[in-house]
């Protein structure tokens, strides 16, 4: 199970970070570090986004480079995605996701385990 939190109101310009904490199941313990962690967005009317993965290094979508950081903690099964330099345009439902396929971190479908989502709203 994934479970993320950290999402909420900023304005343009200011900074959230988002956490997702995988308790439980296939992905926690000791098996967490062994999955490609990445984080996902989909905004109102729009198509699921990939936004940035992590496994041995980061990866991010062009739309977020130089402006957000993924990062995990594997003994705490958690991995994060800092905001920085929010605009208006990054407002959507942040999911993370675990997938065990390496190769395919920025293809939605690979994903084998998904969180719930959490808002974030970027006001202008």
């Amino acid at each position: 199970q994934l479970v993320e939190s950290g999402g909420g109101l900023v304005q343009a310009g200011g900074s959230l970070k988002l956490s997702c904490v995988a308790s439980g199941g296939a992905v926690s313990g000791s098996s967490f570090s062994r999955y490609t962690m990445g984080w996902f967005r989909q905004a109102p009317g729009k198509e699921r986004e990939w936004v940035a993965a992590i496994v041995l290094r980061s990866y991010y979508a062009d739309s977020v480079k130089g402006r957000f950081t993924i990062s995990r903690d594997d003994a705490e099964n958690t991995v994060f995605l800092h905001m920085n330099s929010l605009i208006h345009e990054d407002t959507a439902v942040y999911y993370c996701a675990a997938t065990s396929r390496v190769a395919l971190y920025d293809t939605g479908d690979a994903y084998e385990y998904w969180g719930q989502g959490t808002q974030v709203t970027v006001s202008s």
